[in-house]
């Protein structure tokens, strides 16, 4: 007969989803930090030790531990503790029930795709250095940064390689559209928009694009406002998982909980400043690059509409 301790649950599984296991990357010793004085104190910071010291003296668990069904667990699953942590779902909830979103509801982007509110495609896909030498941007994950895509001069490819990464004339893209990267970065559901004139870019495969439909009661700045309130932010990490020795989501991103308006009325309230910001950054932008244009004296890539602030120059007629 098979011993069962005083703590363990028939039909259920304790799972410890700690961040901490007392050592560092290193293997060494992880040592509590003091925040008042930033030094590192004579305690290990393990915090599995103290999840599995809570359950098998107290019978408890702690914000870093829960009793999951078994049902619930798939093989691959199984593996994945943080999977498990269901604080950013509760603080995702709680803010449900805020008044500043009374008579919004909660879908996941699943769901919007599903019902035709939300369109999602996947990047193009990863050049080789060798064919970097064109004039078409070619937009890694490290590009996605502080809401911005960033257009770096030293990886562009030719026309005739970006139709083929694109499988045609046009690269699917649209002004406004949100990138986020999915696998093998650490800004994983940190969303960037793809600005007038970057349409025409080659997107790594690595990366997801969504973008509202027509049907859709918001615009692609309310999708941007949802996707950086914290309490949607915080549930992208619960689904990253490392793949090898890279972080990955697969398709566990339509299990992303946002709050969706009543009309768009509410969204477009809610999104305002989101939207002024994009929109007069643009403005900015296309007064930057005709002052680049009609000077002639700078060197600087910047895509736009244009192309690029060499090909205006170019196209301006310039005899310099």
């Amino acid at each position: 007969m098979v011993h069962k301790p005083a703590w363990f649950r028939d039909g259920q599984v304790f799972i410890s989803y700690a961040p901490t296991v007392g050592i560092n990357k290193d293997g060494e010793d992880l040592f509590v930090v003091d925040p008042d004085t930033g030094l590192r104190t004579n305690t290990i910071d393990d915090q599995i030790a103290a999840d599995v010291t809570a359950l098998t003296t107290e019978f408890e668990t702690t914000d870093t531990s829960r009793w999951v069904d078994t049902d619930k667990l798939g093989d691959q699953l199984m593996a994945v503790p943080n999977y498990f942590d269901d604080r950013p779902i509760r603080d995702f909830e709680k803010m449900m029930k805020s008044s500043e979103l009374e008579g919004f509801k909660q879908q996941t982007i699943g769901d919007l795709i599903e019902n035709g509110l939300i369109e999602a495609m996947h990047g193009h896909g990863s050049p080789s250095a060798d064919f970097r030498t064109g004039h078409v941007p070619y937009i890694k994950v490290s590009d996605i940064r502080a809401g911005q895509v960033n257009i770096n001069p030293t990886n562009r490819v030719p026309d005739v390689v970006a139709e083929r990464f694109w499988k045609g004339s046009e690269s699917g893209l649209r002004e406004y559209d949100l990138v986020t990267p999915i696998r093998t970065s650490k800004n994983i559901g940190e969303f960037a928009l793809i600005m007038p004139g970057q349409e025409r870019v080659v997107l790594t495969k690595e990366v997801l694009v969504l973008r509202a439909s027509e049907n859709a009661p918001f615009d692609n700045f309310y999708i941007l406002w949802a996707m950086t309130l914290k309490a949607v932010r915080r549930q992208w990490d619960r689904i990253v998982f490392m793949q090898t020795n890279r972080e990955d989501v697969g398709r566990r991103y339509r299990e992303i909980l946002i709050p969706v308006p009543p009309n768009r009325e509410a969204a477009d309230m809610h999104s305002q400043a989101f939207r002024d910001y994009y929109l007069g950054t643009q403005r900015l932008r296309d007064n930057f690059l005709t002052y680049l244009a009609s000077e002639d004296k700078h060197y600087i890539f910047m895509a736009s509409s244009v192309a690029s602030v060499e090909d205006f120059i170019e196209e301006s007629g310039s005899d310099d």
